[in-house]
């Protein structure tokens, strides 16, 4: 049906047969009206559409998928489009795209991105202009506008678990139309019921207008899954380092993060890039995505590339932390062995590192893809393109692994990390564990700790014993909604250790240890769940 030598489709659909080539044989009817119709496109290096077969998305190809400007790129993008949209945090989004779709002014959008980036930056700036409708996220993180306009129900939201959404998103790259996770079972993410979207009155009304449907739900060995849908999308916007001509592109650093599996997802493929090469100056072996996921090339201009957490190297290896957190922190670190791949939440979590015993190694991995995470940088070492899960400037060290989100998400859920760490806001006595949402006050996201407490690593929680105003975070039963059923191996405070009998219905929490110069009433007093103590009880750090 087409040619391949000009990799131009002819401009009418009724041809049966016989186009090989304007320059060999031609049926002449069709050569008399497709000619100038070529020649135009040519000249002008614009792209001619496909004969679109019944069901099928048209497409666009040309000898060149390099668009003149971020305008012409978005031209097409239309009111009511779902956009599938790269990056984590701000280290990898489409700039320009982002700018050229705001001045275009389409609305009702529905973006599917990991995270809004901030208040003025990145998807913030759509936000701010109100022009998108519903967002499809894991993390709402320290974007308050992005907040503000979820509870005062000016925006629908549709919280998803950072690994479900990057394999939901690689499903829909791949033709699956579901499939089946140990993800956010038993939570409300599987029994529905999340506040998709608040009335007019907002939160405060308690009015919703949308909630979350119930997920469909199997046993497969005795456990529980939940399945989910596939995502696709009218177009994809993605960044990326560099491309060729034809599409093919590669990545720096962190920056891959969720973008190939969004360019994979798309109908349209739309990526901005820093470089374009000539096709063959990159080696096959240099390129993360091939050019057949990707229609049309950006190169962008004027990139701010602006670091949202900006965290420098002190210099001395202090590290400054109160002595309650330190004592979490260093009794923390005695978990963790020689060999271990670990992952280290945000917040108290990722200072354990820094407190190993001399001689043990251990390699840790970072949900926006990386495996062998380094120190902070030094002022000179800072990468906009090189950050951790927490959004932090980092380095990497020698043996360091990139690789997409989809990809980081398959050695967590794959069970190929040892151990996670993470803070909570609650914990419950039988092992159950919130930590992601207030309802109606405070929404941050269940980002990927849902995936990390549902594999089969080891999840020790870090946290101080009591929140504001001496109340028990260590429950009878989670108040809050849950990040995981029966998931928390131990937890360490600044009062005591306690481990969980997760497959144990009846057994109490177990206290291992207290700290230095605390009661065992006074660990009681703060706990609001019965334990059995062990014999002999030890003192934390002894």
């Amino acid at each position: 049906d087409f040619c391949y030598f000009c990799t131009v489709f002819p401009p009418h659909g009724e041809l049966a047969g016989g186009w090989l080539c304007a320059m060999m044989v031609v049926p002449q009817p069709l050569l008399r009206t497709a000619m100038p119709q070529w020649l135009a496109a040519r000249a002008s290096r614009a792209a001619l559409p496909v004969a679109a077969a019944s069901g099928r998305q048209q497409r666009w190809i040309s000898s060149s998928k390099v668009m003149a400007s971020a305008d012409e790129a978005v031209a097409d993008v239309r009111d009511g489009s779902t956009l599938l949209i790269g990056g984590f945090g701000l280290c990898g989004i489409p700039e320009n795209l982002i700018s050229a779709l705001q001045r275009k002014g389409v609305r009702d959008l529905t973006a599917v991105s990991n995270n809004a980036g901030v208040d003025d930056f990145g998807l913030g700036l759509l936000l701010q202009s109100k022009q998108i409708k519903r967002m499809i996220s894991s993390y709402v993180g320290e974007n308050k506008l992005f907040e503000e306009q979820y509870l005062t129900g000016q925006l629908e939201v549709e919280l998803t678990p950072q690994g479900t959404l990057a394999e939901r998103l690689r499903a829909g790259g791949a033709g699956i139309p579901a499939f089946f996770t140990r993800t956010a079972y038993g939570t409300i993410i599987h029994h529905g019921g999340n506040v998709i979207k608040y009335g007019p009155g907002g939160a405060k009304s308690g009015e919703v207008t949308i909630a979350s449907e119930p997920r469909e739900s199997r046993e497969f060995g005795g456990r529980g899954y939940v399945m989910e849908r596939a995502i696709t999308g009218d177009f994809s916007f993605i960044k990326a380092w560099k491309a060729d001509e034809r599409g093919n592109l590669a990545w720096r650093g962190t920056a891959r993060n969720f973008n190939p599996d969004c360019a994979r997802a798309g109908k349209i493929c739309i990526a901005e890039v820093e470089e374009v090469v000539p096709v063959g100056a990159l080696s096959p072996e240099e390129i993360h995505l091939p050019g057949i996921y990707v229609q049309r090339i950006l190169k962008g201009s004027g990139y701010e590339k602006r670091i949202e957490k900006r965290t420098l190297s002190s210099g001395t290896g202090e590290i400054k932390v109160d002595k309650r957190r330190e004592l979490i922190i260093k009794r923390a670190a005695q978990e963790l062995k020689d060999g271990m791949y670990v992952n280290l939440g945000i917040g108290m979590p990722t200072l354990v590192s820094n407190y190993l015993a001399p001689g043990v190694r251990i390699e840790l991995q970072s949900e926006n893809g990386l495996l062998g995470i380094g120190p902070y940088p030094t002022e000179d070492q800072v990468n906009p393109d090189l950050i951790n899960a927490g959004k932090e400037t980092i380095t990497t060290i020698p043996g360091s692994s990139t690789f997409s989100s989809s990809d980081s998400f398959a050695m967590i859920r794959g069970s190929h990390v040892d151990v996670t760490i993470l803070g909570a806001m609650e914990v419950a006595a039988n092992g159950d564990l919130a930590n992601w949402i207030i309802p109606g006050k405070m929404v941050k996201g269940m980002g990927g700790a849902m995936d990390l407490v549902s594999s089969n690593s080891r999840v020790l929680v870090v946290m101080e014993h009591l929140a504001k105003g001496d109340k028990h975070k260590l429950k009878p039963k989670c108040a809050l909604p849950l990040t995981g059923q029966r998931v928390v191996d131990r937890c360490i405070t600044d009062l005591a250790v306690f481990d969980f009998h997760k497959d144990q219905a009846e057994a109490k929490p177990m206290l291992l240890e207290i700290a230095p110069d605390v009661t065992l009433d006074t660990v009681k007093a703060a706990t609001g769940f019965e334990f059995d103590v062990a014999s002999p009880l030890k003192t934390m750090l002894s």
